[in-house]
């Protein structure tokens, strides 16, 4: 049981991580943590290989 307990706090501590790094490319770091939330890896590998929005 305590498997389930980990990979639930290390999914959810990606998600964190994926928030970031969205933000940090000027992304809406709330849409990519629900993303994530549901994608996962899927969205880190997303979110690392799409450029940069430009400043407005």
């Amino acid at each position: 049981m305590q498997t389930t307990g980990t990979f639930f706090a290390g999914w959810g501590t990606l998600s964190l991580i994926n928030a970031g790094l969205a933000q940090s490319k000027g992304r809406s770091g709330l849409i990519w943590w629900l993303g994530s939330l549901f994608l996962g890896p899927v969205a880190t590998f997303l979110i690392v290989i799409l450029p940069a929005v430009p400043a407005r």
